[in-house]
């Protein structure tokens, strides 16, 4: 079991610390009482490994319950339980400039001073700066580049969690996706909606994809589809995307749309973990 307790200075990028370690597959927990750690991480270190990448976040949100972080590890230490500190920290000019563009309250600027407030929590963290395994200095990080930092400390390799991609077609009518990173429009493709054998049918049915697919312009679309695509995962991951949805649309959704999505399906099946939605598929005709 790996169980990580994140804590810095207010301001330096805990949260988005804990979205990436969710990404790596952690269980996280924020602003957790230090008084609560020891008896959590004995429910986690006896769940037979349901729970065995823990992250739990405690600073100076807990207000005078924080002084009790480090009797905290010494109860994990005497139980054996084995823990590790990742400090994030940043200078003053920096955390200062971040809270007066968010416009957000620090926890310990009681008369509205940030430089005041950052300079005693800095001084209240000391003790366990000293103590800390990791330390991430965020002033001059971009997010990618802190989350590059994280996965040098906790993976071998960023790549450890795959790129999901979710494929999704839909009906115009109905609206477009508003989660998709790239929609495509196919509605230029022949309508088997106006063949009255293929009406009542979708795209999952080989009657429709195989009318669908017969066209030359859809040869032509699909393998230019499926080029960019592929060309543009492995962009996409090197940029630190974990989830990339793609939307193929067509006037209804229940025809063309349906058909080319199930085709980058198959396409992108055997080296991605990729699934496949049809939103409107089952939706009246038009």
């Amino acid at each position: 079991m790996r169980f990580v307790i994140i804590t810095g200075l207010s301001g330096a990028g805990k949260t988005h610390c804990v979205q990436c370690l969710e990404d790596f597959g952690y269980y996280c927990i924020d602003n957790m009482p230090p008084v609560l750690i020891p008896k959590f991480a004995e429910l986690c270190f006896n769940s037979s490994g349901k729970l065995d990448k823990i992250a739990v976040v405690s600073d100076i949100r807990s207000g005078d319950m924080f002084n009790q972080l480090f009797g905290a590890m010494t109860e994990m230490e005497k139980d054996g339980i084995e823990y590790e500190i990742l400090f994030l920290d940043a200078d003053d000019t920096a955390l200062i400039k971040r809270y007066k563009e968010t416009r957000r309250k620090h926890p310990l600027a009681i008369d509205g001073r940030i430089a005041d407030a950052v300079a005693l929590e800095r001084r209240l963290l000391a003790d366990v700066y000293k103590r800390a395994n990791n330390v991430i200095n965020t002033t001059n990080l971009s997010l990618k580049q802190c989350r590059t930092e994280l996965a040098a400390i906790f993976f071998e390799s960023d790549n450890s969690v795959p790129m999901s991609i979710n494929i999704t077609s839909f009906g115009f009518k109905y609206g477009i996706p508003l989660d998709a990173d790239m929609v495509f429009d196919v509605r230029f493709l022949p309508n088997p909606y106006y063949l009255p054998e293929l009406k009542s049918h979708t795209g999952l049915e080989e009657c429709v994809s195989s009318y669908v697919l017969g066209f030359e312009a859809t040869q032509s679309f699909l393998k230019k589809l499926t080029e960019m695509v592929d060309s543009l995962i492995p962009q996409f991951i090197e940029e630190g995307k974990k989830h990339l949805m793609i939307a193929i649309g067509c006037t209804g959704g229940r025809h063309r749309s349906v058909t080319l999505a199930e085709a980058l399906y198959k396409h992108l099946l055997n080296e991605n973990v990729v699934t496949v939605i049809h939103r409107d598929c089952e939706k009246d005709s038009y």
